[in-house]
């Protein structure tokens, strides 16, 4: 089931994909479709959504969204460069005018001093343009992943 925060956060990027015709695309590594699920919890979303890539592992983010190897070498899977890798080739792969990607560490393992748990990075494409940011969330690998899902709805906002 779905929250109502992100219910009304995905039926608020909805009616703003809505009002440009734009489609949208995700991936997502850290959340692991969790990002589409909200979406796709808003009545006529198949109008604005176009489906999702879920892309945990290093390989399925080269193979199926054509993340160089070369930038996952050098700044890891948790990073501005992979994020915005990730959202591009998501919304080429989709054909689709939006994607919003994220790529982050949940917890509880898996963090360092460098990239701490909680640490995620998003990655937004559009026509004409793409940005990257990263939040550093607090709680456990649920809450970091409740995070990361509202703060990937808010993201058409990078746009207006």
């Amino acid at each position: 089931m779905v929250s109502q925060t992100h219910y009304e956060l995905a039926l608020e990027i909805g009616q703003w994909l809505r009002q440009r015709e734009w489609r949208i695309a995700t991936a997502e590594s850290c959340t692991a479709g969790g990002i589409g699920y909200a979406l796709s919890a808003i009545p006529g979303s198949s109008a604005w959504l176009e489906g999702g890539f879920i892309t945990y592992s290093n390989a399925l983010k080269m193979h199926s969204l054509g993340v160089p190897e070369q930038t996952l070498i050098t700044h890891g899977a948790v990073s501005a460069e992979t994020a915005l890798a990730m959202a591009t080739g998501a919304r080429q792969q989709a054909n689709c005018d939006m994607a919003v990607a994220v790529t982050g560490i949940a917890g509880p393992d898996g963090g360092s001093a460098t990239k701490p748990v909680g640490l995620v990075w998003f990655g937004l494409a559009w026509p004409d343009g793409q940005c990257s940011w990263a939040c550093q969330f607090d709680g456990d690998r649920a809450a970091v992943r409740e995070a990361t899902i509202s703060e990937a709805l808010r993201s058409f906002k990078k746009i207006t």
